[in-house]
This record gives structure tokens, sequence and C-alpha cells, in this order.
């Protein structure tokens, strides 16, 4: 009898060990939870994102995040609706535009990360006397029609006295991707691009910056992490986690200098030199490109909405409360007050 409780003992022991160790791994921490994210570009634009990833914010979240680039906001949604990622990252007009189709399960923004326009206007040549009526009558690549890049642009150009449609030509026949490549190579004569590529083609002597679309187009619901309604509601622990992440490298970057951000940054850009990375994040810490937490403001939205209309793009407003999820952001900004 003494030998069978001492063996029924053992197993009861060996099962609750089993029990302790099935959710770890060898080193004693929890298994990670696996989430891949798909980004609308790679950009020092989102420094903040980067900045988490490379001092193990996530990790500490315990999120291995998986990261892919799209090169477009319809591309990164077609990721989250097909279920070949969880979260999305690109403009909130994505989430607009499917919420307005009637999709069931539609998306949810749920951590803003950008604030203005990151993108800037290049030339072919220097121009420190620019102004935006020397664009009159001039071809300009803006990115693909119906992308927040573009609506923003032709919102800037409107603030300025000009009719996007009559004033300007604006070509949008070369993919996001390739718009670089198309200018350094004698299409148009102007060109919006984000960093750190419009500064590289600008240090290759093929263009030079004269502008800021985000200085002149003032705060707007510009760039943040959306997923499913039904993946928020089922996983809501771990949108928390992912939010804090992101809050956390909001945080960072806010503090520490660009010569700084550009160090902890260059991991995720290994083609650009950290001088370069430098200038770029200095130049986006000026015109204060990055929200200072995560939470998506009603006013940046409705100017969004406000832009979108503006292109013709909007069949309807959507109300905020729809497709903006701020709990997450909200909590995790109350953590630390």
């Amino acid at each position: 009898m003494k030998k069978l409780l001492s063996i029924t003992a053992a197993a009861l022991s060996l099962a609750l060990l089993l029990a302790v160790t099935a959710g770890c791994k060898k080193n004693g921490k929890k298994e990670a939870d696996t989430v891949r994210v798909c980004e609308v570009t790679h950009s020092v634009f989102y420094a903040p994102q980067y900045a988490a990833i490379n001092l193990g914010y996530f990790a500490d979240e315990g999120i291995d995040l998986t990261l892919t680039t799209a090169e477009g906001t319809d591309k990164v949604m077609s990721t989250v609706l097909s279920n070949n990622a969880e979260i999305g990252f690109a403009g909130p007009e994505a989430s607009i535009y499917v919420y307005n189709e009637g999709k069931a399960d539609s998306t949810q923004i749920f951590a803003l990360l950008t604030q203005r326009d990151g993108s800037f206007l290049v030339a072919r040549k220097p121009d420190p006397n620019f102004t935006w009526k020397k664009i009159r009558g001039k071809s300009v690549l803006p990115g693909r029609k119906g992308g927040v890049p573009y609506m923003t642009l032709q919102y800037v150009i409107r603030k300025n006295g000009l009719d996007p449609a009559k004033d300007v030509k604006l070509d949008d026949s070369i993919q996001f991707a390739l718009m670089a490549t198309a200018f350094a190579n004698g299409t148009g004569d102007y060109v919006t691009l984000f960093e750190p590529t419009a500064s590289m083609l600008e240090a290759q002597g093929k263009g030079s910056i004269v502008a800021s679309i985000g200085k002149e187009s003032g705060k707007i619901s510009y760039t943040g992490y959306f997923a499913k309604k039904s993946f928020i509601e089922r996983n809501p622990v771990l949108i928390e986690k992912f939010t804090r992440a992101v809050y956390r490298g909001q945080l960072w970057v806010a503090s520490h200098s660009p010569e700084e951000i550009a160090k902890t940054i260059a991991p995720s850009f290994p083609a650009a030199d950290v001088n370069l990375l430098t200038t770029v994040a200095k130049r986006y810490k000026n015109i204060g490109v990055w929200s200072p937490d995560p939470v998506l403001r009603k006013e940046e939205f409705a100017l969004l909405q406000t832009v979108m209309s503006q292109a013709g793009e909007l069949k309807q407003n959507v109300p905020y409360d729809k497709i903006v999820n701020t709990q997450f952001a909200e909590k995790v900004i109350q953590e630390v007050r």
C-alpha cells in the first residue's frame, strides 16, 4: 500500500511539474506569444517602433514579434483580413474604408504611433526659397491614390492656394516602393518620400528636400496599429501588452537625443549610415511627427476624415468609437502616471 501511495505521489508530482513547465522554455522563461505585424513601409518615421523592438520592450512583454513590410496600406489591410498577420500598422484610412464597406468583422485602431505626415517634398535641385506656388504646372509623384500621403499632399496644396486637380499634375502611376528610383531616373519634377529614402536620395545628389508635408498639414491621425475586432476581443491581454511596449518606445524616443535614437534603431536600417539616421531623427523630432502616447484623439481623427472628404475618397464619415479603441492606450498611460 505504501509503495502504491509513493508511486501515486510521484506521478502527481510529475504531472504537476509538467503542468508548470509546459508553458516554459528551458531557461525558465514563459513561452512568448508570437505576433505577426505587417507594416506599411520601413521608415525612420516609425522610430518608436524600432526602438521598442531593439530595446527589448516587446520581449519584456512576452511578445515574439515578427515584422514584415507590405509597401502599401491596402496591402497591409489585405494581409490582416486574410489572417496572414494579427496586427496591421498603417494609416487609419484603411479601417475607415473597410468599415464603410460593411464588413462584419472590421478592424479597430488601438494604438497611434505618428501624429503628422512623415513625407518630404523632394525637388531635383536645392531650393532654399521654395514656396508651394512653385509646383504650379509641375509633375509630382505623390504615392497611391486614396492613401493618406496622397490625400495629405492634396490638403497641403489646397492650403497654399492651389487646386491639386487643375494646377498640379499628380502622377500616381508609379508604385509607392518605386517612386525614389523613378524620380532618380528622370520621372517627375518633384516626389514625396519618407525617411531615410529622402535623405539617401539627397546624399546621392539626385534630389533635394525642400518642404515637410507634415509640418504644413498639422496634427492628423497618421499611422497606427489595428487588428480585427474579433481578435482584439479574444486577446485583450495581448493587445494591452503590445500597446505597453509601443508606449515605452514612444516615451524613450521623446526623452532621448537624435544621436541616441539613431544608434538604437540602426540595427533596423543596416543600409543606412548612423550619421544619416541622426539627421533624419533630428528632422522628425523637430517637426513633432511622433505621438507622445498611443491614444488616437477625436480631433486628429476628424481632420483625417476632412482630408479624405476633400480628396473625394470618403463616402460617409465613420463614427469615432466604431473603429477607434482607446481602452488599452488609456490603461497603459495610467500605469506610469
